[in-house]
């Protein structure tokens, strides 16, 4: 599940007439208390706001969410949840909120630290004696904390192919495959964001509550908060749900319904739906240091203060690099770092905590201000954080009182320098290529079953006068072989909302015969989950 601030496929984006729909508003949740302060005057305008960045990003839903010092100011849909169907968007519409699922997973480690039922400096293997990565030292000295902060040793994206796109195996199979995935750098060294060491923390959850994670969630958090539309997962999506479809760009062109996927074995990495009004609900308690309701000693907490503050304490500094255009340097941060699964930075001299998922079809942000109460969400049924961003910092802003900024223009800038590189990129595959090279092999020479030590087997065989490709554990990952030069070909998966073309290089011994085979993504826009280059393909014997 992908961190959408570094992971989505900047696309390309079309005229959308057909997305166009009149703003749907589902209204702000009433105040309760306390008149509610206003919306800032700038705004006011934020339907035709949000419309903008809905036209120039290709977004058909989105869904925004305002709580400032504890009031919900505004929760309102845009847009259509579905294009065939036209209906609209509104507050309580679920979409996937991917990686947002993070922040679920540390608050569940804390609530039972709270208990003293573990510490976040346990080991993990004082919870799971089987647990093993790939390094001795590394299995020994992993402790609870570590799980969250993405500075194990493992490289970015690092065993993601094992639930994505979806797998059938079992979180307990994936997390006893992470024995094999390779570590690339050194214990606590550096940040190098991962997905799979939340599914060993849903499992620590799960052996220490003595609850399967679903109903630890369900009648720790959701129930507590009220939230009562969210749900685990996709495959706990119930009929008459009010649910978007998620859109994707296949071939990073063409507007298409992604279909429903499901990491019902890492769930703890990214499996919720939720909606704006539920999230108003997450966003306000973590806004109050854990508070659900009451005041001082006597005060109803999901969390200790404690433990809140433990959570946003930066454990994993991240290098700050140059704004990606000009455009983008009043966003430009002093620091950035990770804590207990939320990002941390600052935007304009104020600290936010924030963080951000993606999807097939879907890409949201959940942003907190803690100085000033205030925290804004978005959610989004295309693969666009540029749509997300813009939205984020133009309300941000206008609460700060900061100068007007277009950050729509900001955000499009990014993404066209984004798909300069990537066509710089395929120019220069394409100026190496020798198009007049032929395979060393005949075709029956490359189709073997071949098995990588974490992911399992990928059967290469001949069909239709050429090459095919099929990730057994995986169906979505299937594809032809498109012969690319000498024993290098191009995998053309047949998903093509998938965005994940890869070149597949096989390498002879002096026999002639394959030893190994490798794959890399073609597109530098490719989500970094499909982390083919990562693996080590050799051929089974028969």
């Amino acid at each position: 599940m992908r961190p959408a601030a570094l992971a989505l496929a900047l696309v390309l984006s079309l005229p959308v007439a057909a997305t166009s729909m009149p703003v749907q508003d589902a209204g702000a949740a009433p105040a309760t208390g306390a008149a509610a302060p206003a919306l800032p005057a700038r705004l006011q305008s934020l339907d035709e706001y949000v419309g903008q960045v809905r036209e120039r990003f290709d977004v058909p839903g989105i869904a925004v969410a305002i709580v400032k010092d504890g009031e919900v100011l505004l929760e309102r849909g845009y847009g259509v949840k579905d294009l065939e169907s036209g209906e609209p968007v509104d507050a309580r519409t679920l979409f996937a909120i991917a990686s947002n699922t993070k922040a679920f997973t540390s608050a569940a480690l804390s609530m039972l630290a709270d208990e003293g039922k573990l510490e976040l400096e346990d080991r993990v293997i004082d919870h799971l004696p089987w647990f093993r990565m790939a390094d001795p030292y590394i299995t020994r000295e992993m402790r609870v904390r570590d799980l969250l902060v993405h500075r194990s040793g493992l490289p970015l994206g690092a065993g993601d192919l094992l639930y994505w796109p979806t797998s059938d195996y079992s979180t307990r199979e994936v997390a006893e495959r992470l024995a094999e995935v390779p570590i690339e750098g050194g214990f606590r060294e550096k940040y190098a964001y991962d997905n799979i060491l939340f599914g060993i923390a849903q499992l620590v959850v799960e052996e220490v509550s003595g609850q399967s994670y679903q109903d630890f969630l369900q009648q720790r958090i959701f129930d507590p908060l009220g939230m009562a539309d969210t749900r685990f997962n996709s495959d706990h999506l119930r009929p008459g749900d009010n649910v978007a479809t998620g859109y994707s760009k296949a071939d990073f062109t063409e507007l298409v319904p992604a279909p429903r996927v499901s990491w019902h074995n890492v769930s703890g990495a990214g499996g919720l739906y939720s909606s704006v009004h539920d999230l108003t609900r997450w966003v306000r308690v973590q806004l109050d240091q854990g508070v659900i309701a009451g005041e001082g000693e006597e005060a109803e907490r999901l969390f200790s203060e404690e433990r809140q503050r433990a959570m946003w304490q930066m454990v994993t500094p991240i290098p700050v690099n140059p704004p990606a255009v000009p455009e983008l340097e009043p966003a430009q941060p002093n620091f950035r770092g990770y804590g207990e699964g939320w990002s941390l930075g600052d935007f304009r001299g104020e600290k936010l905590v924030w963080h951000t998922g993606g999807w097939p079809g879907f890409v949201s942000r959940i942003t907190l201000v803690p100085e000033h109460e205030l925290g804004v969400i978005v959610l989004t049924s295309a693969e666009s954080g540029a749509a997300f961003n813009a939205i984020t910092h133009e309300v941000v802003d206008a609460f700060l009182g900061a100068p007007e900024h277009d950050w729509i223009g900001a955000f499009a800038a990014a993404r066209g320098s984004e798909e300069e590189k990537a066509e710089k990129d395929w120019q220069e595959h394409l100026d190496a290529r020798d198009p007049r090279s032929r395979p060393s092999l005949p075709l029956s020479g490359y189709a073997a079953t071949y098995r990588d030590p974490w992911y399992g087997d990928v059967a290469v065989r001949e069909a239709d006068g050429g090459l095919r490709i099929d990730f057994t554990r995986t169906p979505d990952l299937a594809g032809r072989l498109e012969h690319w030069q000498a024993n290098t070909f191009i995998v053309r998966w047949d998903q093509r909302w998938l965005n994940a073309d890869a070149f597949i290089t096989f390498d002879l011994d002096p026999d002639n015969r394959v030893r190994e085979a490798r794959m890399e993504a073609v597109s530098p826009l490719t989500d970094f989950s499909f982390d083919f280059h990562h693996l080590r393909l050799a051929p089974v014997e028969p």
